[in-house]
């Protein structure tokens, strides 16, 4: 292992490849920015450039593009409310909030931080442990995913407000009903398609994404002309940059189990960065007590630093499946994978014998990735923040341009951009009467791989539930999602308890 490393060092450190990091950081940072682009857009964009240049410096330029769209990504999350990738979505839950409040540089400092603890941290664990965790991943079955898929479900309520669990619940199955739409991968059947041509790839995460937050958000500004000049007045001032000791403690241990939570959730194959945020961000809000979480989703300091530092750590932590395995994490690691065998190299065990260069050095410059990320993102967040200086009449047709170019580009149909135009009419709708979109998203991401292990799971139990007690990996997970179920009704009891308790000793008293 130790001469893996050096080998790593030696090869990463050499003046190409450090040009190569920067370079892959500084065009993913700025594609990461554009709404409906992200990290597989980014990726793309580099095949033909990496060509006819060595492999270990093809694939460290992507991996930079890779974790340097993820950070990118947080940007327009947090000014705009248009998420760069399907990463960043739960970063715009409290980011955007907090720059409407007029704390844009604190809130992009914040995410930039996180992201480099994040990425940090996961490139640590990485380095010592990638062996070890490829035979943990490997132990995971199809039981075991639909627990954890389950387990994401759980954190449902902490994407609602006081009173609001119905309401998410409503919209959970609301996006596990939209996430049925198309063919079914297994039999092939068509299922909801009404006879349309279009709806039998189903409906993109990209496109549910834009159309719920990005354009429902630009629409329900311009409904909103009542408080348009406050929120300008707001939304135009930068503000400090800097955190306090107070809130540095505060978001410290939230970064730090986010990104252990993102790293074990990236290592899983099909996991994902956007998975990672989201249970984060769930974790975070479930452990989080009273004003403490009453403040997420209205601009909670712990509700960004979670995220944030979640799909960071992630991006790094889908590395292990890929470059151990021969596994892609996801679609853009997918992409990567087609990437080496390209080169002639075929991830898998062998790896570390047949190219030690190429996995040790891809490992060393994701440290460095972070650090150059670090230090190109914070002397920019004073220029970055211009965005919200544009007047609403401009930035509002900017961000409809942006968000139906990304749509379009995925897939290159126009029947996505009226799909698009008719969630967004539903989700102001919906939002007009408070219900919250972010269930929608969870459920929607959730729903084609609960189905798939599932039947799977089935498939190998001669159609029994008996799966979900079996095996103590995927009993351990539904003790958990158990637990935090019942959680809340064991909390609501003991207050109403102590509180009856101190009545009747206040009228003893009396």
């Amino acid at each position: 292992m130790l001469d893996g490393i050096i080998t790593g060092l030696q090869t990463a450190l050499l003046p190409t490849n450090l040009m190569m990091v920067v370079l892959g950081c500084f065009v993913g940072t700025f594609i990461g920015m554009l709404p409906g682009l992200g990290p597989v857009s980014a990726i793309a964009l580099m095949i033909p450039i990496t060509y006819g240049i060595d492999p270990a410096s093809g694939i460290i330029l992507m991996a930079g593009v890779y974790y340097g769209a993820i950070f990118g990504g947080s940007t327009s999350s947090i000014l705009i409310n248009a998420p760069g990738c399907s990463g960043t979505v739960v970063t715009a839950f409290d980011g955007y909030p907090l720059a409407a409040k007029g704390q844009a540089g604190k809130a992009l400092a914040l995410a930039a931080y996180a992201s480099f603890a994040g990425g940090t941290i996961s490139a640590i664990f990485l380095l010592l442990a990638a062996p070890t965790l490829a035979k943990v991943s490997l132990s995971f079955q199809s039981a075991d995913y639909f627990a954890l898929m389950v387990l994401g479900l759980s954190a449902v309520a902490a994407f609602s407000g006081k009173g609001q669990v119905v309401k998410a619940l409503i919209m959970t199955v609301f996006g596990l009903m939209l996430s049925t739409v198309g063919t079914d991968r297994a039999t092939g059947v068509e299922r909801f398609t009404f006879g349309s041509i279009d709806l039998l790839d189903g409906i993109s995460f990209l496109l549910l994404a834009m159309a719920t937050f990005a354009l429902a958000e630009a629409m329900m500004s311009v409904l909103e002309r009542v408080d348009e000049g406050a929120e300008t007045q707001d939304m135009t001032k930068l503000g400090s940059m800097k955190l306090s000791k107070e809130e540095i403690k505060e978001v410290a241990p939230t970064v730090a189990r986010s990104s252990v939570l993102g790293f074990l959730v990236g290592v899983l194959p099909g996991a994902g960065a956007t998975i990672a945020a989201f249970l984060a961000y769930g974790v975070d809000r479930n452990l989080a007590k009273g004003d403490k979480k009453d403040e997420f989703g209205t601009g909670s300091l712990r509700g960004l630093a979670a995220p944030e530092a979640a799909n960071n750590a992630a991006s790094s932590g889908s590395f292990v499946p890929l470059l151990t395995l021969g596994i892609p994490g996801s679609g853009t690691t997918a992409i990567m994978l087609g990437a080496l065998i390209s080169y002639g190299i075929q991830p898998g065990p062998r790896l570390f014998v047949d190219h030690p260069e190429v996995f040790w050095s891809v490992i060393i410059s994701m440290y460095v990735g972070n650090v150059v990320l670090l230090i190109l993102n914070l002397p920019l967040i004073p220029y970055i923040s211009r965005l919200l200086i544009i007047p609403k009449p401009i930035l509002v047709p900017m961000i409809l341009l942006f968000s139906i170019t990304g749509v379009y580009l995925v897939s290159f149909n126009s029947m996505d951009i009226l799909i698009m135009a008719g969630i967004c009419a539903l989700a102001i709708f919906l939002r007009l009467l408070t219900f919250p979109m972010a269930p929608l998203l969870l459920g929607f991401i959730l729903g084609g791989m609960m189905e798939d292990n599932l039947r799977r799971a089935l498939l190998i139990n001669d159609d029994s539930l008996s799966f979900l007690w079996e095996r103590p990996i995927t009993l351990t997970i539904m003790l958990i999602t158990l637990l935090i179920l019942v959680a809340p009704l064991f909390q609501k009891a003991i207050k109403r308890f102590f509180h009856i308790e101190s009545n009747a000793e206040s009228l003893t008293i009396d």
